[in-house]
């Protein structure tokens, strides 16, 4: 079955999160993705500790963001890795990059280089604060990103400091989810220019522009979204999460006030329905609510509320409870994509539920440098020419 990106070559550059994420979904659809790795995997792999060979592959098996691709370890301060890359970025249709800005003009595959070569590229920077402005130069992770893009500012209870979510907002939605919009909208705009383009994501940019909708009434209305203090935010007891008998918890999203009647005739307090959107209520409403979930497990709660008409309630899961949730499976969310050594691999399914290009998963994750041989032969290189490269120590194969 054809696959959405099927012919799409794609050349990763790079490290962190964000763009191994944004090359998963790539590589989902159907893109044949070339992993380009540092030697002994890097910095951080030397400094956490390199595991033996059978945990090297069990690690790769099950990482999801390192599926579908294959790996070749280039030695990029050697002048002839810097030809080799090269030559897999001539026939490329992407170049993603995460590095500082200013850092792939000395390794010689900035966009000016690689435009010349290959004037149908795709190339793609992915930064913490992208390519110019006062802090294009500034390191950084995604607490810091979604700090400066505003999303950190909104999270958390009125009395205390920020709560911080895990490296989702910024590093995988902001920055990978980001970036394969922008490359798969300039693939698509390469079907009527001809031509590929430089495209710049800023992960700070990339929480800023899912602030779309505040943003608008901040302009409109002044309105400034403090934590714990609006509707969406944990003010609102319609919209909150409560602690149940057993220790866990439920959300709530009954907004609309159809929702919110359901909710109360089902918890018996009818008497709660009028003033739903009286803020004056909200802290009185709250404790009636925190009270009454409080009287009950989490599981009798939504056996009884999930068919109580339309009452916006789900259970607020731990990643192990969500893998199990019936919903999850269905959707294929969850699911088994091989066996590594006789050990089954389960790993995230795939979101875009395309119906007649869906995405797979084909292969497993590998193991730094497991296709540095089979790559080069691809391009060229006879065996006594990979061999002395790799006793240069100017490509590292598996």
């Amino acid at each position: 079955m054809a696959m959405a990106l099927e012919g799409i070559k794609v050349v990763d550059l790079t490290r962190m999160a964000p763009g191994p994420f944004c090359t998963m979904v790539l590589g989902d659809m159907g893109a044949e993705v070339i992993k380009v790795e540092q030697p002994g995997g890097g910095r951080m792999a030397v400094a956490r500790g390199l595991p033996d060979a059978a945990e090297a592959q069990r690690r790769a098996a099950f990482s999801a963001v390192n599926r579908n691709k294959r790996s070749i370890v280039l030695n990029l301060k050697n002048r002839e890795s810097q030809d080799i890359l090269l030559k897999l970025a001539e026939d490329a249709d992407v170049f993603l990059e995460g590095f500082r800005p200013g850092v792939v003009s000395r390794l010689g595959c900035d966009y000016e280089t690689l435009h010349k070569l290959n004037p149908k590229l795709v190339y793609c920077s992915l930064s913490g604060y992208g390519q110019d402005g006062p802090y294009q130069n500034l390191v950084g992770h995604d607490i810091n990103y979604i700090s400066v893009g505003g999303a950190l500012g909104g999270i958390g209870t009125p009395d205390g400091r920020p709560a911080i979510p895990n490296n989702i907002i910024a590093d995988y939605a902001g920055g990978g989810l980001h970036a394969a919009v922008g490359v798969m909208g300039a693939l698509l705009a390469k079907g009527t220019t001809g031509e590929g383009q430089y495209v710049d994501i800023a992960m700070s940019d990339g929480v800023g522009y899912m602030l779309a909708a505040m943003m608008s009434e901040y302009f409109s209305l002044g309105s400034i979204p403090k934590p714990g203090a609006t509707v969406l935010n944990g003010a609102a007891p319609y919209y909150n999460v409560y602690k149940c008998k057993d220790g866990k918890y439920l959300s709530l999203g009954c907004i609309e006030p159809w929702f919110w009647t359901d909710l109360c005739t089902a918890l018996g307090r009818e008497d709660l329905i009028e003033g739903q959107f009286d803020e004056s209520n909200w802290p009185r409403v709250t404790v009636e609510l925190e009270n009454i979930f409080a009287q009950r497990d989490r599981e009798e709660w939504w056996t009884m509320l999930e068919s109580a008409g339309d009452v916006a309630v789900a259970k607020v899961y731990s990643i192990d409870e969500m893998v199990e949730d019936p919903q999850n499976v269905h959707r294929k969310m969850v699911i088994d994509v091989g066996e590594v050594n006789g050990e089954t691999v389960r790993q995230v399914g795939i979101g875009p539920k395309l119906s007649t290009t869906p995405g797979s998963v084909r292969t497993l994750g590998a193991v730094t440098g497991q296709h540095t041989k089979e790559i080069l032969s691809e391009l060229g290189y006879a065996s006594a020419d990979v061999e002395r490269l790799i006793s240069e120590s100017a490509v590292e194969a598996a």
